[in-house]
C-alpha cells in the first residue's frame, strides 16, 4: 500500500509529558514513550509493560513460578485487564490524555483496536479510548473498526509472518464514519505490531481514513 504522510503543519507528536490527575489531586506516573514504526503516520507506546520476570521456583503442578515486576502503567493495565479493577481506569486515561494533549494532537475521531477476546468483562482498548475521547473532547467510534473473523490469541505465536497470515482480512472499517478523517487509534499492549498494522491498513483501505496515528499504553520488552 502507499505510504501516508502527515499533512503540512500537522505534527501531533513532538514531546513527552507524564501526569495523572484525579479527585483534585495530582499524581505523577512515570512513562517512557518510544516511537513505534508501522503503516500509521506516527505512533508511540507509552511504557514497557514488564520490567523483569524472575523464576522463583516451581508450583505443585511442576510449572515454573515467576515474580514479575511491571512498570507503573503496566501494573495499572494488568489490574484493569486481568483483575477487572476499574478504579485504575482514570489514572490510565489521564496519563494517556496528558501525553497526547500536551503534543497538540488534532484528531477527528478516536478508534479502539478490537479485542482478541471479546468475552472479557472489561475491554481495555475500548474503555481507554472512550476515556481519552471524553478527556480530549474528541468523538469516539467504538465500532469504527469491526473484527470480521475470530482469531486465536496471538501472544504465544512467535512467527510474525504467521500472525499476519491469521490477521489477513480480519478487520473492516466503517467508510461513511471514517472517510477523510484523522484517526487516533488506541490499543492497550504493543507486542509485534501485527494487529495494530492490520487494523491501520483496514482504516486506510476500507475506512478511507486520511491519516492514522497510533498510541498504545504499553509495549513488551521484546517486540515479537
Amino acid at each position: 500500500m502507499t505510504s501516508h504522510e502527515a499533512r503540512p503543519g500537522h505534527s501531533p507528536f513532538a514531546a513527552c509529558v507524564t501526569s495523572q490527575k484525579g479527585n483534585g489531586a495530582s499524581t505523577m506516573i512515570e512513562i517512557s514513550p518510544k516511537e513505534i514504526a508501522g503503516p500509521w503516520v506516527k505512533g508511540f507506546a507509552l511504557a514497557e509493560h514488564t520490567l523483569s520476570s524472575t523464576c522463583v521456583g516451581d508450583v505443585e503442578s511442576g510449572h515454573a513460578k515467576f515474580e514479575t515486576r511491571r512498570s507503573e502503567l503496566g501494573e495499572l493495565l494488568y489490574r484493569l485487564k486481568f483483575k477487572g479493577d476499574e478504579s485504575v481506569l482514570e489514572a490510565i486515561v489521564d496519563t494517556a490524555g496528558d501525553f497526547i494533549g500536551s503534543l497538540g494532537f488534532s484528531a477527528d475521531v478516536v478508534v479502539p483496536v478490537p479485542p482478541s477476546n471479546p468475552d472479557r468483562t472489561i475491554v481495555p482498548s475500548v474503555a481507554i479510548a472512550e476515556g481519552v475521547g471524553e478527556r480530549l473532547g474528541i468523538s469516539v467510534s467504538a465500532d469504527g473498526i469491526v473484527k470480521m473473523k475470530r482469531t486465536p490469541e496471538l501472544k504465544d505465536l512467535r512467527d510474525r509472518g504467521k500472525r499476519l497470515e491469521l490477521l489477513e482480512d480480519a478487520f473492516r472499517a466503517s467508510e461513511p464514519e471514517l472517510a477523510g478523517k484523522t484517526v487516533l487509534l488506541i490499543d492497550d499492549l504493543y507486542r509485534s505490531g501485527a494487529t495494530l498494522s492490520a487494523v491501520t491498513n483496514a482504516l486506510y483501505e476500507s475506512g478511507k481514513a486520511e491519516a492514522v496515528y497510533a498510541v498504545t499504553m504499553t509495549r513488551t520488552r521484546r517486540l515479537r
